[in-house]
């Protein structure tokens, strides 16, 4: 009687009757996670459900996103701890081939992810790679979360027996993994072609497992299973009228099988899961939100039939509490050795003084991330894998698997704006080709506007925190001309001509670097201007001007990211004296020479200070609080010609510009002059912005060019409309100054020269 009551509560609960064929004893649970990318997060609603009802699972696989979900729940994280996580995180900056700029050397940040196309050149040939991304920072991520077993490299030692599936580029099988370490293989099971470079694993090199099996049921089945839910998030392949990108060809080429792998894979679940997600795809992590809430929601409507699974079993079998605190605890190793592979250009005293790795010291998976993430600032290295591996009294060995960047790259960077016109910014950089721990580099902008830049960056020291810096300079503009006018008692600016601006400079600097966040030092440059009218205006300049400088700098940047940075702060402060200039310069009046007599031209030395601070506050999870002074003076110097402040424009372009909304580039010239700038973005949709800014402008009130005729105040206001995508951010903005009486727009695009 027993007997038939066990098998009639199975069978009303469970939706096979395998169940009745199996051996006494409590039946093993397996749990089967689905990849799918971004939509990989509805898993998280699925875990809460089981935690709710009470269920203990006792195998668990996964393929892509469904290895990193379930991973973690084997490893001792509950289903609460993976949804705070996963709400945690910045996903379009994981999913990136940037790490922190904060990590970055203060002499590379200028530099640092301004270019769309990097090609590596190595075998007398450029390359390109396995895929985009190679993402340290999801890589750091994954270390620190499988921190607390680290030492486990037999994944059926976990709390729950755990295995994830890749594919073999090789041979196109399924690899499937369940030792070794359990970082790269989950990055290998993510490893979409394509997208993500393809992870080695001893002689092989493996891609994403959703390839050949997306929904490993068979998998967990093969654990010793006898029950299985299975999580499935895919929602098959488009149809042909609905393949219209690149991306989506790339997608639907890779996962040709993932229908196949359903149709097999399906019908061995005892409690399948599926989801309304066909409104997203892999890559909709900016509705990560939303995704988890769907996850959670379809959870819910699961909960009542797992917890009288749950309960059905506890009747049977006897009362099982749920296994709660599963994550070993461990907050520190102490590192007593290490080893490093992979380095062939830079060398170990180099790679070990960047990260001030000390042997026989405690540290926690945030510190060692810290470490990699100096290393991988030096811009030397590609990834910085590590491995810890227990000693036999209880110690680490830290093992680094290193890919270094090859020495010289070819980058490509594109720009727009209505000042400088459309161009191709083209860059080669090379490290050590001069010398040992440097960068040599040449910038070309060509466009509208010619603009061109060399530089060799030598570092200095045991932890290269000196560096000496030698370059030149070339810039040529067709600037507009503005007059100031009168009109029924209101002043207002209004365009009169056009000539052409050419500047260049020689330069070199000494800097010593405190830390990854600020720098001083010292310098000295030589200046030459070429001003050349095109139209004639009422007042204009025609000739040349040179001077020496030499001046000391101080440098702060803990910005989190080069554009649309969410906080942060960045400080650039000079202060420098300017020494006898030499000109052949005359006045123009309506196109005709005036008399030296009336606007004489000083030659004598002067002090300069220029001050640039950008503060940038997050309020919200989507607003962000923009403050900003710029502040520039040139004491003493009334009568000299061709170093004034010039006002107006969104963007930083070229020398001596103090950008203002409101106002185009090059409104005005003024010899001293203070901006104050307060603003509020807003992110309504993932990398789309709106900006609001206000502005206000103080000039002459220190020194005053008898050259230039401004008001002392000018006040201007901007609506921006931003997007950030793989071609570099967009922004189109409406302004309104009240010096200048109209509306004015402003259209940027990429990240200038």
């Amino acid at each position: 009687m027993r007997f038939v009551s066990i098998v009639f509560v199975l069978l009303f609960f469970v939706s096979t009757p395998a169940w009745s064929q199996q051996p006494p004893g409590r039946p093993k649970i397996g749990l089967t996670l689905s990849g799918g990318g971004a939509k990989g997060l509805a898993h998280i609603g699925i875990l809460k459900a089981i935690d709710s009802a009470g269920l203990n699972i006792d195998y668990i696989t996964g393929t892509s996103m469904g290895s990193i979900i379930g991973s973690l729940y084997a490893i001792g994280y509950s289903a609460d701890s993976i949804e705070k996580i996963a709400r945690g995180i910045d996903w379009e900056f994981l999913l990136s081939n940037q790490s922190s700029l904060r990590s970055v050397f203060m002499e590379e940040k200028e530099e640092y992810s301004k270019y769309i196309v990097e090609l590596p050149w190595t075998n007398h040939r450029f390359h390109l790679p396995t895929g985009i991304l190679e993402s340290q920072e999801l890589w750091l991520l994954l270390s620190e979360l499988f921190f607390p077993v680290s030492n486990i490299k037999d994944f059926s030692q976990f709390s729950i027996p755990f295995k994830c599936i890749a594919t073999d580029v090789g041979s196109g099988d399924a690899e499937i993994m369940g030792n070794g370490e359990i970082v790269s293989a989950i990055r290998s099971s993510m490893a979409i072609p394509s997208f993500f470079t393809a992870v080695q694993v001893g002689d092989k090199y493996l891609i994403d497992g959703g390839i050949v099996r997306n929904f490993p049921v068979q998998d967990v089945k093969a654990m010793g299973a006898d029950l299985v839910i299975g999580s499935n998030v895919a929602t098959g392949l488009l149809t042909s009228d609905k393949v219209r990108s690149v991306i989506q060809v790339l997608l639907q080429v890779a996962f040709f099988r993932e229908a196949e792998d359903y149709r097999n894979e399906a019908p061995l679940c005892d409690i399948y899961v599926n989801y309304p997600l066909e409104n997203y795809n892999m890559g909709s992590f900016g509705q990560a939100e939303k995704i988890l809430e769907a996850g959670i929601v379809k959870g819910r409507e699961l909960y009542p039939r797992l917890k009288k699974l749950a309960d059905s079993l506890n009747m049977i079998y006897g009362v099982t509490q749920l296994r709660k605190n599963r994550l070993p605890e461990v907050k520190k190793v102490k590192i007593s050795s290490y080893e490093i592979t992979g380095l062939q250009n830079t060398t170990l005293s180099f790679f070990i003084n960047t990260i001030s790795l000390v042997e026989n010291k405690w540290y926690s998976a945030k510190e060692i991330s810290g470490m990699v993430r100096h290393a991988f600032g030096t811009r030397y290295y590609n990834r910085i894998l590590y491995s810890l591996h227990e000693q036999p009294d209880g110690s680490c060995k830290i093992v680094f698997d290193i890919r270094e960047n090859p020495l010289t790259f070819a980058k490509l960077g594109l720009h727009y704006d209505k000042f400088s016109g459309i161009s191709a910014i083209v860059n080669f950089t090379s490290r050590n080709f001069l010398t040992t721990n440097s960068r040599s580099l040449v910038t070309v902008n060509i466009g509208d506007n010619f603009r061109a830049k060399a530089e060799h960056l030598q570092y200095i020291g045991r932890h290269k925190n000196f560096s000496f810096s030698l370059g030149a300079q070339y810039d040529r503009f067709s600037i507009n001309a503005y007059d100031l006018y009168q009109q029924q008692d209101v002043s207002a600016y209004r365009e009169t001509g056009l000539y052409r601006r050419q500047y260049s400079r020689l330069y070199s600097t000494g800097t010593f670097s405190a830390s990854r966040k600020f720098s001083m030092g010292l310098g000295f440059r030589m200046e030459f201007f070429n001003y050349k009218p095109i139209i004639a205006g009422k007042l204009e300049l025609n000739g040349r001007n040179s001077f020496p400088t030499a001046f000391t700098f101080l440098k702060y940047n803990v910005l989190n990211r080069k554009v649309f940075p969410t906080k942060g702060l960045k400080l650039d402060f000079e202060l420098g004296r300017v020494l006898k200039q030499y000109n052949t310069m005359e006045i123009l009046r309506d196109g005709s020479p005036v008399p030296r007599d009336e606007y004489p031209v000083a030659t004598h030395p002067y002090t300069r200070a220029l001050l640039n601070i950008e503060k940038y506050q997050s309020i919200s999870n989507n607003f962000t609080l923009l403050t900003s002074v710029q502040s520039g003076v040139n004491l003493d110097y009334s009568n000299n010609l061709m170093n004034e402040f010039s006002i107006g424009g969104v963007t930083p372009l070229y020398n001596n510009q103090v950008t203002f909304v409101g106002l185009p580039e090059a409104t005005t010239y003024a010899a001293s002059v203070a901006a104050f700038m307060g603003g509020l973005r807003y992110e309504f949709f993932p990398n789309t912005y709106i900006t609001g800014r206000a502005n206000v402008l103080f000039t002459n009130f220190i020194s005053q060019s008898i050259f230039f005729n401004n008001p002392d105040f000018f006040s201007g206001y901007g609506l921006t409309f931003g997007y950030n995508f793989a071609l570099g951010p967009l922004e189109i903005s409406a302004m309104y100054s009240d010096q200048l009486k109209r509306v004015s727009s402003a259209v940027t695009f990429g990240i200038s020269f």
